[in-house]
């Protein structure tokens, strides 16, 4: 039977550490840390985006031409980020994770193309506001990026902790983890 000390010291206990030391941790961990500052990043430029579409990016001194750029660089930096992923990191990682799978299916690379529907419809629709500014409406720039944010963001957020060293170290070897280019 245990003492109420027992008990109280069993709600306190931490599961033991899959690494063998915090360096240990820290190279496993290298990849998802890096990813999620990117990501963090892709978050913020999408929420200023969204944020600014109601037109108020006019009065932060910004016209519709900068706005639409901000808008054009954002979907550069994701399909950039994408490519680099797709090109070097999930071919490596879809060998033994499935969700990584690059035969059509990984669930990140079914992400990737549906956040770039997205993107491909904000173009079009960047491309004629860039022709026709008068044209420009807010609530089509707004439902335009609700038609892709869930998306984004869950992958976003699902590709970090699937690329967390807890995760990696069951798929993987840390030699093979630190060869890819990131």
């Amino acid at each position: 039977m245990s003492t109420s000390s027992d008990s109280g010291s069993l709600g306190t206990q931490q599961p033991p550490s899959p690494f063998a030391s915090a360096r240990e941790e820290r190279r496993w961990n290298n990849l998802s840390e890096k990813m999620s500052s990117f990501h963090e990043y892709f978050k913020q430029e999408f929420n200023t985006l969204y944020e600014l579409a109601d037109g108020s990016f006019a009065r932060r001194g910004m016209s519709l031409p900068r706005y639409l750029d901000t808008a054009k660089s954002m979907n550069h930096h994701l399909t950039m980020h994408h490519s680099i992923e797709e090109q070097f990191i999930f071919p490596v990682l879809g060998k033994t994770m499935p969700q990584f799978a690059h035969n059509g299916d990984g669930a990140h690379i079914l992400s990737h193309r549906g956040i770039h529907d997205g993107l491909a419809r904000m173009e079009e629709l960047v491309a004629k506001w860039s022709q026709e500014p008068s044209t420009y409406s807010p609530s089509d720039m707004r439902a335009c990026l609700d038609g892709f944010r869930q998306v984004l963001f869950h992958h976003l957020d699902e590709e970090v902790a699937d690329l967390r060293g807890e995760n990696l170290k069951k798929y993987i070897t840390l030699e093979v983890l630190e060869s890819l280019p990131i």
